[in-house]
């Protein structure tokens, strides 16, 4: 019963009807760490499946190398890959940037932040007022954007990360923050099928069964955007920092590049997209949707095919 309501629900809610793209207010972009086409592909992911019905999709976005956690989180911010934005690895910290940047991003107090530029401080910088909110499993990510940039950061409960079901608070938090404040742009980070692929192996039933948690979380995330009220205009994407291979990631073997790009909303053209997706083109795809400019110095694109002009 519950897979049919969620595609009955899914289908007006997030319909790809073409013509003259509507205004998008709400981007909410859910990151699962590690989670592969092959493991959607595979898992048992009823909500997934029904969005992708009504999404514009492609299941070889491409992940920057070394395909590591914040080399990968810091590029789908960033607009660009690590060669510009310096992080290479999870040993980065803003206070050790080494690399000479072509261009840097701003703190909320409007003084330089020492890093790339974001889309979170991008979003802060050109439109003052926006509400702005991230929620990560992952206890380092919230160092990959400008200080005080966001209206709301949380991280995981720390004994339920260490217990690796940190996904539990963080998508509780979301889903009411989104029911009760609907921020303009929202990121919520997901761990726990990255710890499945290490600890049990990418492709085994321990993985999928993870990515099959993973989907429940997307439709709470899902519920919520429809309780708030503003479901017609709000664009959600669906994405991953890497895949893997056996119990790890880093190289460049496809199972370990190749990452899902989903893209569900008002005026969403849905199909499997035809042109070539990399990660960073998601900061320029959601700088696209909320209506400001992508610095100069980011290398993503908006993807225009994903959405009807």
């Amino acid at each position: 019963m519950r897979i049919i309501l969620i595609s009955l629900f899914l289908i007006p809610l997030f319909g790809g009807a073409q013509g003259i793209r509507p205004d998008i207010d709400h981007v909410i972009v859910i990151g699962v760490d590690g989670m592969s086409p092959d493991g959607i592909q595979n898992a048992n992911t009823p909500t997934i499946d029904s969005i992708l019905k009504v999404a514009a999709f492609t299941w070889k976005c491409q992940a920057v190398l070394p395909t590591s956690s914040s080399p990968n989180w810091a590029s789908m911010i960033m607009g660009a890959g690590p060669d510009k934005h310096g992080i290479t690895s999870n040993a980065w910290q803003p206070h050790k940037q080494t690399l000479e940047l072509e261009c840097e991003g701003t703190k909320r107090n409007g003084k330089p932040s020492g890093m790339w530029p974001t889309i979170f401080g991008e979003l802060r910088r050109q439109k003052p007022d926006a509400k702005i909110a991230c929620f990560n499993d992952w206890l380092a990510f919230n160092r990959l954007f400008e200080k005080g940039v966001v209206d709301k950061q949380r991280d995981a409960i720390l004994l339920q990360a260490a217990s690796h079901h940190g996904y539990k608070g963080i998508t509780r938090m979301a889903s009411n923050y989104f029911k009760k404040k609907k921020p303009n742009f929202m990121f919520v980070h997901l761990d726990h099928v990255d710890h499945a692929g290490h600890h049990d192996g990418h492709g085994t039933q321990a993985y999928y069964d993870a990515v099959g948690v993973a989907d429940e979380m997307i439709a709470k995330i899902i519920e919520a955007v429809k309780a708030s009220g503003v479901a017609e205009r709000t664009i959600i994407i669906i994405t991953a920092d890497h895949g893997g291979k056996g119990h790890g990631h880093g190289g460049d073997s496809p199972e370990e590049v190749n990452v899902p790009w989903i893209l569900t909303g008002p005026s969403v053209v849905n199909g499997e997209l035809s042109v070539e997706v990399n990660t960073y083109d998601t900061a320029a795809t959601i700088a696209y949707l909320l209506g400001i400019k992508a610095p100069d110095c980011w290398i993503g694109k908006p993807i225009l095919q994903a959405v009807a002009q």
